[in-house]
């Protein structure tokens, strides 16, 4: 029995930065599959499933803006907060007239996807929780459009509108056309929480559909 879903979503920007160029920020030309999980992690979350993305379909032509955003060059730092703590005294806070500077970005201008996905059950899953117990409380949550916290398109400040999508057919853009758009990322490695590492995969648009069921990944 299959337990996948797919979720249409859309907003006015969004900002998939590639790592090599975060200083001024740089989007990826289609959501990275981490966006897309963390987007159906914040319509529906539990320790006893993972989300794992089968296919994105994009339903709108990729399109580029530049947009210039004030920004904070620095953050307080963990001593900081830990001799603050620690002795009580101090001044622990942050001066945006000192360090706020601007930065230019270079994001994606009125993204739309559907997020094909299946969830796979953990260990973590109570003994009363089952597939299609999970399944059908995202399809509620999803239907009323119901969230966790407000999903967002790469940045906090673009956030991402949401719906079911349970259509048959679907009309993603670029049809009869394949792009290569070279190594995206996949996802970050956490089982060392000394090393994060980050995981890409050569992704390639075909029919206007990232598949990533057999995508070969790379560390």
């Amino acid at each position: 029995m299959s337990y996948g879903v797919r979720l249409e979503v859309w907003g006015d920007f969004a900002c998939f930065t590639r790592p090599e160029l975060k200083v001024e920020r740089f989007s990826y030309p289609v959501i990275t599959p981490s966006a897309a999980r963390g987007v159906l992690e914040a319509v529906f979350w539990h320790d006893g499933l993972r989300w794992v993305i089968d296919r994105i379909f994009v339903l709108s032509k990729i399109q580029y803006t530049n947009i210039r955003r004030n920004e904070l060059k620095a953050k307080i730092s963990a001593s900081n907060v830990l001799s603050f703590a620690a002795k009580g005294e101090g001044e622990l806070y942050q001066s945006t007239k000192d360090d706020i500077q601007q930065r230019a970005s270079t994001v994606l201008k009125d993204p739309r996807y559907i997020i094909e996905a299946h969830f796979e059950m953990t260990e973590h899953a109570n003994p009363s929780d089952n597939p299609g117990k999970f399944r059908e409380i995202f399809l509620r949550r999803a239907r009323k459009g119901q969230c966790y916290h407000m999903p967002y398109l790469g940045c906090r400040e673009f956030p991402a509108h949401f719906r079911l999508y349970e259509e048959e057919s679907i009309a993603a853009a670029y049809h009869g056309e394949t792009r290569d758009l070279g190594l995206m990322l996949y996802d970050i490695d956490y089982s060392d929480s000394n090393n994060f590492r980050p995981i890409f995969f050569h992704a390639q648009l075909t029919n206007g559909v990232l598949d990533l069921r057999d995508c070969e990944v790379y560390c």
